[in-house]
């Protein structure tokens, strides 16, 4: 049942999800400063009825993955609900805990551009080992193979969703750097997929 799955990428992937939570946590939730996709819209729930991103985010992941089971095959599905998982427990252990920088807020630019990396690096540690924190990946697999539209322009269309979404209580301004550490996120998110790795190598 369990072929092919390995024990230390299943580490891997509660790392970068612990990384995930931690900048979510400490930066998103207080910036006023969203992301896109299932961690924005964690956040516009936590926002209008106090629904911990703890809860909200294991429940719609798992309503994306359970869309994409035949799809992402069963390797994928295990990694990315280790993932998930990871990511309510360790937000669940944030949360008991003062954030960080308090005062982030008043520093929206920086925000945006911390926040990302965060996020960045670790959906795309996930990524690497075959994973994800997030249904989003789960859900524009699923939408493109359905609609033959390509899978970027499936993330860039729900990420736009749940920013014109969170204008119900972020301003205008803040949705821009929000625009901004989508757009960052994403891209680190592909550069820490496509670092080459020693197996890489050695097979090339």
């Amino acid at each position: 049942m369990f072929s092919g799955i390995k024990f230390s990428y299943c580490i891997i992937a509660l790392l970068g999800s612990a990384v995930q939570a931690f900048g979510l946590y400490n930066i998103h939730s207080l910036s006023g400063v969203t992301e896109g996709g299932v961690l924005g819209m964690t956040l516009l729930l936590d926002h209008w009825l106090q629904i911990s991103p703890a809860v909200s985010g294991f429940v719609m992941n798992g309503a994306c993955y359970a869309l994409g089971w035949k799809l992402l095959g069963r390797v994928f599905l295990v990694y990315s609900f280790v993932a998930s998982a990871g990511f309510s427990v360790a937000y669940r252990i944030c949360e008991q805990f003062d954030p960080l920088w308090p005062k982030i807020a008043q520093m929206p630019l920086l925000a945006a551009v911390l926040g990302a990396a965060f996020v960045g690096v670790g959906a795309g540690i996930c990524v690497r080992v075959g994973g994800a924190t997030s249904g989003d990946d789960a859900l524009a697999m699923s939408l493109s193979h359905v609609t033959r539209v390509k899978v970027q322009w499936i993330y860039l269309t729900s990420d736009l969703i749940v920013l014109l979404l969170s204008l119900s209580y972020i301003p205008v301004k803040r949705i821009a750097y929000s625009l901004l550490t989508v757009i960052l996120s994403g891209q680190i998110i592909g550069a820490v997929q496509k670092i080459p790795s020693r197996r890489g190598r050695t097979q090339k």
